[in-house]
């Protein structure tokens, strides 16, 4: 017989009622729901009109070099070191002359405030909270200025360029950048030109919008995406505003973002006077040659982020991970390097450290939190990596970022120095 009027009873929260907040309280239950970050998948799905999920998950062309990044880094063995003294482990790292509670910053995310409204503030506000850095895309919902307020000294600022008149609008984001007090500016190289993302190709997602009847269905079933929507408005590429008309509409600023064309192809000559207009610490993204990482240090450039831009721009390119090694090799210690692509654990993490990187970025976990739990979801994702990565470090004997750095790893996918020359490692001469 079916039972009516019956509700299931909710697993009881142990620490409910000792002195918690509503927000703790939240954050306690939401890891007890999803105790790993794949689990924000399917609640993220179930909250997000399926063209905006699609635009948040999707890669370019196949998909191969999304599946990679992830494969690749499963791939990896760890040989932990026992009878170690761990009542001094310590999760916190130095990166860029700043001092952070974990070696981790959040990605930068274009058109975030798509996938939930006040992105960037969310985000921001998570990182300050857990001390841990925040990039801020040129190509966010929101603005510099307000993302600094927020995050205050954990400021990062990604830097798309705008071509047009000797770069203006490129060095003005620079200045204001710079007058926001951002501690880090980094320069895309890995967009040269669009990628083909077939995802967003079949759901007809562009710049400007333009609303199908599918669409707008695939909205209306999801009421709470679309309560924010109506309390928030349409999301605009704040960052671009300045440059319009005062009180330009989202449909003017749209127009002179697609007629800009900003993009992340930046040239070395560029990437050069970016660097004698900015006066603090300074990366280039994208980077997954070692000889394009030893020109950055050649430039000056304090860092370069590894990266493959989440598998969303080139098929074939390599996972992030397999070429960590060999650019580590390249550059030595006189460089910092941050992992990007793929991490979705602390334990992965503590492979990327352990593959040679100073610090890792993590960008589409953090969206997915804000997609499957609003704006409490930017909480659980640092709490959840935070966590995983003490763990991690204790169950290594690591205990520290220097002695993950230190760890004996089997990596079989590791590009060598030969895989790098034209025609790759084991093709024949055939001069």
């Amino acid at each position: 017989m079916r039972r009516t009027g019956t509700k299931r009873a909710e697993t009881p929260v142990p620490w409910e009622g000792k002195g918690m907040n509503a927000r703790d309280i939240r954050l306690a239950k939401s890891r007890l729901r999803y105790p790993v970050l794949g689990d924000l998948e399917e609640a993220a799905r179930r909250r997000l009109p399926y063209y905006v999920y699609d635009y948040l998950q999707g890669g370019t062309g196949e998909e191969l070099s999304r599946r990679r990044n992830i494969e690749a880094l499963r791939g990896i063995e760890i040989v932990p070191r026992y009878g170690v003294d761990i009542s001094s482990a310590s999760m916190s790292a130095s990166l860029f002359g700043q001092t952070f509670n974990a070696p981790m910053a959040i990605g930068p995310i274009g058109m975030d405030g798509a996938i939930w409204p006040n992105a960037s503030s969310h985000l921001a506000e998570a990182a300050r909270e857990a001390g841990i850095g925040y990039m801020m895309s040129s190509m966010s919902a929101g603005s510099i200025e307000n993302a600094a307020a927020i995050a205050g000294e954990n400021f990062w600022f990604q830097l798309y360029t705008f071509a047009g008149n000797d770069h203006a609008v490129s060095f003005d984001l620079i200045r204001r950048a710079r007058d926001a007090d951002a501690r880090m500016l980094t320069v895309t190289l890995d967009i040269p030109g669009a990628g083909r993302r077939v995802r967003d190709m079949r759901n007809g997602l562009s710049v400007p919008l333009r609303v199908s009847p599918k669409m707008a269905l695939g909205t209306l079933l999801r009421p709470a995406w679309l309560a924010g929507l109506a309390r928030n408005g349409l999301p605009r590429f704040a960052n671009f505003a300045p440059y319009c008309r005062e009180g330009a509409s989202k449909a003017e600023i749209d127009a002179f973002v697609s007629k800009g064309r900003p993009g992340g192809g930046a040239t070395w000559e560029m990437v050069a006077r970016f660097r004698d207009a900015w006066p603090g610490a300074m990366t280039v993204k994208g980077i997954l040659h070692p000889a394009d990482a030893e020109k950055a240090v050649s430039l000056g450039l304090d860092g370069v982020i590894v990266s493959n831009h989440g598998g969303r721009q080139f098929d074939p390119s390599p996972a992030t991970i397999d070429v960590l090694p060999a650019i580590r090799a390249a550059v030595g210690k006189k460089s910092t390097i941050l992992f990007d692509s793929g991490i979705m654990s602390g334990l992965d993490m503590v492979k990327a450290l352990a593959c040679g990187a100073d610090g890792v970025m993590v960008g589409r976990a953090f969206m997915l939190g804000l997609a499957a739990l609003g704006a409490d979801g930017a909480r659980h994702v640092c709490a959840t990596l935070m966590e995983e990565f003490r763990i991690a470090l204790v169950q290594t004997g690591a205990c520290t970022v220097s002695g993950a750095k230190g760890l004996a790893v089997r990596h079989r996918g590791a590009w060598v120095d030969d895989d790098f020359k034209a025609g790759g490692a084991g093709q024949k001469n055939y001069e």
